[in-house]
Order: structure tokens, then C-alpha cells, then sequence
């Protein structure tokens, strides 16, 4: 429970956080129709989806084309509404500008909603290369650490191996914060190899993290396993 409490309060502030970047500081941004954008991104993005934000944010972009997060906040209406194709093409403007702020978020979006894996594993990659030692960042929905869902990424490929190493790899840094998923998904891939010792050790260290239907099930599935296994023997 209190492993449990540690990682939502963790969540909450990287939720406020994020909020808090959300918003850009327009002092900062060079230019004067620069700063009029920034402006404009900053009061219009709190109506994300309407009509008329989507419109400010043109008129954004119109007066500073370089302004990476009005492309970004234009982007994300055509996604929810299943636009892939236009919030493509709005998403790769603002990787194009600021890769760096985008794209860990078009990597998870190209996994969670294309089921682009490789095009996923690229961009989180390609993000590592930016921060090669340190911190990528969360997916959207705030459940997985990047280089966690680049494993996720790996395993969907069939590269079931090089999915372990991943996952092993980021659990062991000093800095990395537990996941409420990360054992489940390193035990299930465990268990799709046919490790079951090692299967079970990640489904019980999930159960101390965060028990939940799913990673019961796969421990009752090892369990049922071993008893075939044993039946085989004894027979």
C-alpha cells in the first residue's frame, strides 16, 4: 500500500507538471508575432477541439511558423476523432521544429493508436540519442516510463529477448520510478519465452507493487503450467 501511495503521488506531480508546461512562458519567446502566437497557444489551447481554437491556432501559426506547440496542440483534435493522417502531418511539423518536446509523444501515440511499432521504437530512439543517460519522459497516458514502452514496442515485433533486456535493463538504474505495470509486462514477456521461474518472480513483485486482475490470471497460468508439467513427469 504504501509502494502504491508513493507511485500516484509520483504521478500526481508529474500531472501537475505536465499541465504546468502545458502552458509557455511568452516573455521567453523571441519576437513579436512570436510572442502574440505564444499568447494565443496559451489561452486558445484551454478549448482544445473547438472550432474556434483550431482556428486561433492557424492564425498561430500563420504568425510564427516556427512555433512548435501550436502544431502540436492543433495535431491532437484529429487524433482523438481518429484523423491519423492529418494529425500526422501536424505531429511531424512539430518533431520537425522541436524534436526534442515531440517526439517521445508521437512515438507513444504512433504505438497506442496505430499499433506502429517500429515507427514507435524509432522515435523513442531517436529521442535516446537526444538524451542518451538521462530521463525520456512518460507515455501520454502517464503509464509507462519511454524506454519501458520501447520494450513494449520490441515484444509486439516478436523480439521477445531484446524486450527483457530492455525492461531488465531500465529496472535496474537508480533513478528509474516503478512503474504501476512495469513487472506485469516484464513477466508476461518472461512467460511468452517459457521462463516461468522467472515469469512468476516478476508476477510476485508485481503483486507487492500493484496487484490487479491480469497479472493474477498469469499467475494462476504459470501455476497451471508447472502442474501439466508435473502430471507429465509422474505419468
Amino acid at each position: 500500500m504504501e509502494k502504491f501511495q508513493k507511485y500516484y503521488l509520483s504521478l500526481l506531480v508529474l500531472v501537475i507538471y505536465s499541465n504546468l508546461q502545458a502552458q509557455v512562458n511568452c516573455k521567453a519567446v523571441e519576437g513579436e508575432n512570436c510572442k502574440k502566437a505564444c499568447e494565443i497557444f496559451n489561452y486558445w489551447g484551454n478549448f482544445q477541439g473547438f472550432k474556434e481554437s483550431q482556428e486561433k491556432l492557424d492564425e498561430a501559426i500563420d504568425l510564427c511558423p516556427s512555433f512548435s506547440n501550436a502544431y502540436m496542440e492543433k495535431a491532437v483534435p484529429y487524433l482523438k476523432r481518429g484523423d491519423f493522417a492529418t494529425w500526422k502531418k501536424l505531429i511531424d511539423k512539430a518533431v520537425e521544429l522541436e524534436s526534442q518536446k515531440n517526439l517521445g509523444y508521437r512515438g507513444w501515440c504512433k504505438y497506442q493508436f496505430l499499433r506502429d511499432y517500429k515507427g514507435a521504437i524509432a522515435d523513442i530512439e531517436a529521442l535516446e540519442k537526444i538524451y542518451p543517460t538521462g530521463y525520456l519522459g512518460y507515455s501520454s497516458n502517464g503509464d509507462y516510463e519511454l524506454h519501458i514502452a520501447k520494450a513494449i514496442c520490441y515484444s509486439a515485433l516478436g523480439q521477445k529477448e531484446k524486450a527483457i533486456s530492455v525492461i531488465e535493463d531500465q529496472l535496474s538504474k537508480k533513478n528509474h520510478n516503478i512503474g504501476l505495470f512495469d513487472y506485469y509486462q516484464l513477466g508476461v514477456t518472461c512467460f511468452e519465452l517459457g521462463k516461468y521461474d522467472k515469469a512468476l518472480e516478476n508476477f510476485e513483485k508485481q503483486s507487492k507493487q500493484y496487484d490487479f486482475a491480469e497479472n493474477i490470471y498469469y499467475k494462476t497460468k504459470v501455476s497451471k503450467v508447472r502442474n501439466k508439467d508435473y502430471l507429465d513427469v509422474v505419468s
